[in-house]
């Protein structure tokens, strides 16, 4: 039950990321497995699955600003 929530969850916040950046949902998917918000995201030590999608999105986002 809980992987499938995070996994829409997932869904979720890579098609906010796909509309964000105004890219296709591809892009967006190979964009998201690249980052740390991914891997924390799907560690519960951390606690980002608690969060909601738009302050994920907002963290993810500022992730691959600074990454370039």
């Amino acid at each position: 039950m809980r992987d499938t929530v995070l996994w829409r969850k997932q869904s979720r916040i890579i098609m906010l990321l796909a509309d964000a950046l105004q890219i296709d949902a591809e892009r967006a998917l190979d964009l998201f497995y690249t980052t740390k918000v991914y891997q924390q995201l799907s560690d519960p030590k951390y606690g980002l699955q608690l969060m909601s999608d738009g302050y994920i999105l907002e963290e993810l986002i500022d992730e691959l600003r600074n990454s370039q």
